[in-house]
């Protein structure tokens, strides 16, 4: 294989001279392994690049030249190459070779030798915990989905709602503990992951981890999907439920005039009924009522009556006229005193016979 190296890079010197010459701004190929779970190689974007690629790609002492399996495109445009697990071997020398056709001609661009345990992107931390050890000091846990945890260094970045910068910290284990909490404040808290010097020399670090906050004026003590959970109650779920009240209030008190007429129902005015008798009949009930005529006039009287006058008897020394059947009293005796007049207690009163 150093033979083939060797012939490649004098092809490359020599024979590829002019057409290096004429391309733009050659690729670089630059690869990640994430997570030892996949990698990539990537050479540039479709806004770059002038042409399509090849790649081809060998260990330097166990494989052969292969071309990449699985390429990434970009709107038709090949930008990139995935590997699978099983095409990544750690800790053996990774080279590739990038393949053009200019017109009639072939570019070819070889890459520097690469040491893939040195690629290596961690994933970042996940299940962030906050403990409260006692009433000064706080310790801050969380899991790694790298698969080998005993590789990993972390970095922790907090700051509190009253500073006005991060403060970072490298931690070697999966624990930081935070001793001077100020319970007036809150702090939000985040960690990051990158392979340590005692499994490989790299820089890349991974993404910054979802935040936890504790603190007196936080909303929540736990981790960022606590905090979605109530924003998401507050500023959605609240003010739905809101509206939703007022529109049954409004529909019940559209609807409140026949509610209340069912609770309690009206008096009724019996005037309409009887603007018959006094319109119509000019006040006649028996008219109005359908009396019959024989009937209203058996109700008429069709007798009469005498008048007869009565008087009580005048006391033993007195004198007063009787006088019976006749409308008239007797004219008085000639020569005879006038009666006297005494007040009588006793009236006159009239029987019908």
């Amino acid at each position: 294989m150093a033979v083939l190296s060797t012939f490649l890079g004098s092809v490359l010197l020599f024979g590829l001279g002019p057409c290096l010459a004429a391309a733009h701004s050659p690729p670089g190929v630059e690869c990640i392994l994430f997570n030892e779970e996949y990698m990539t190689c990537t050479w540039g974007s479709r806004e770059t690049l002038t042409t399509n690629y090849s790649l081809y790609y060998w260990y330097e002492k166990t494989s052969p030249v292969v071309e990449c399996k699985h390429y990434l495109q970009d709107h038709g445009t090949s930008v990139g190459c995935r590997f699978n697990q099983n095409e990544i071997i750690q800790f053996q020398p990774f080279h590739v070779l990038l393949n053009a056709s200019l017109g009639s001609r072939t570019l070819k661009i070889l890459s520097k030798r690469m040491e893939l345990q040195d690629l290596v992107k961690p994933e970042a931390p996940v299940n962030l915990t906050i403990h409260n050890v006692s009433n000064n000091q706080l310790q801050l846990t969380w899991s790694s989905p790298y698969p080998k945890a005993q590789c990993l260094e972390h970095a922790v970045k907090y700051k509190s709602n009253k500073d006005t910068s991060w403060t970072e910290q490298r931690v070697n284990g999966d624990v930081f503990s935070f001793p001077s909490m100020d319970h007036e404040k809150y702090y939000t808290f985040y960690v990051r992951s990158k392979i340590n010097s005692y499994c490989g020399s790299t820089q890349l670090w991974s993404e910054w981890s979802v935040p936890v906050v504790w603190g007196n004026n936080s909303t929540s003590k736990g981790t960022a999907e606590e905090q979605l959970h109530w924003f998401w109650i507050h500023t959605v779920l609240v003010p739905i439920a809101s509206c939703l009240i007022l529109l049954v209030l409004v529909i019940l008190l559209v609807r409140m005039e026949r509610v209340w007429v069912i609770l309690m129902p009206r008096i009724p005015n019996p005037s309409k009924n009887f603007d018959d008798l006094f319109i119509t009949h000019n006040g006649n009930f028996q008219e109005w009522a359908g009396v019959p005529k024989d009937v209203v006039e058996s109700f008429k009287p069709n007798y009469s009556e005498n008048i007869c006058y009565v008087s009580e008897l005048p006391p033993n020394n007195s004198y007063e006229p009787l006088w019976e059947s006749s409308n008239h009293p007797p004219s008085a005796v000639p020569g005879a005193p006038p009666p006297p007049h005494e007040h009588n207690p006793y009236k006159n009163s009239y029987m019908g016979v």
